[in-house]
């Protein structure tokens, strides 16, 4: 898996004349200028800036590229909102949300649609909590039953929101996933919980390390394919 990253330092909002929505700004303390780059994860164009530089400086340099924020943001994938009538995988099958008032608060997964009740203006952060509590039923169980075939111990397992990693495994037993891994077809989910479980035989990513890895998930070459080439575009859902 790809090494962890830094955190990164919050996002502030700068409204700038000549584009239709704020810029995201961030002020980095390594940065040495004022640049602009597109970020795939978050989905928007962002200004990085030292951190001593003026709101306005940053604002005067970015209305002199508007023109090129225009464009990256016209050539941007379009993300998926989580709101009734749109369809996002589990497991790599399609359902579509369906707003359901009757239905109570939980969501729930019938004939290929994901029931959501409660008022409209719920639907959205209903659907993300059932999706990461399900991520985490689905990955608890799977490393559990992973674990028994190498006779080691998972000691718990959490899921987040991570965008440098898809899971990462603690000398502990502790084990951290990517809940956006539920959106992902089932053998790459089940990939990725092979590689985090073999960490707990080695901890490294040595040829006897994949060696385990390839014991557990005999597809894992095909499933990396995926990841490395589909997995950006889990991160334009919600």
């Amino acid at each position: 898996m790809p090494k962890s990253l830094r955190p990164p330092a919050p996002l502030a909002l700068l409204a700038v004349s000549g584009l239709d929505r704020p810029v995201a700004l961030r002020r980095n303390a390594r940065a040495r200028r004022l640049s602009l780059r597109l970020d795939p994860a978050l989905g928007e164009v962002v200004v990085v800036a030292p951190l001593r530089v003026s709101t306005q400086l940053i604002t005067d340099f970015v209305t002199r590229h508007v023109d090129w924020v225009r464009r990256r943001r016209a050539a941007m994938p379009v993300r998926t909102p989580f709101l009734p009538g749109t369809e996002i995988p589990i497991l790599g099958t399609p359902h579509r949300i369906i707003h359901d008032p009757a239905a109570g608060r939980s969501a729930r997964v019938v004939n290929g649609e994901l029931r959501v009740g409660g008022p409209a203006e719920h639907v959205g952060p209903r659907v993300l909590a059932w999706l990461k509590a399900e991520a985490r039923r689905q990955l608890l169980a799977r490393s559990r039953a992973t674990a028994l075939q190498l006779g080691v111990n998972v000691t718990a397992v959490t899921v987040r929101d991570t965008r440098s990693r898809w899971g990462s495994c603690a000398s502990s037993g502790r084990i951290s996933y990517s809940w956006r891994l539920l959106l992902a077809p089932e053998p790459v989910l089940d990939y990725v919980v092979a590689h985090e479980v073999a960490h707990l035989v080695e901890m490294n990513h040595s040829a006897r390390f994949w060696a385990v890895v390839d014991r557990l998930h005999p597809d894992s070459d095909r499933c990396r394919a995926w990841l490395k080439a589909k997995g950006q575009d889990l991160h334009l859902y919600g």
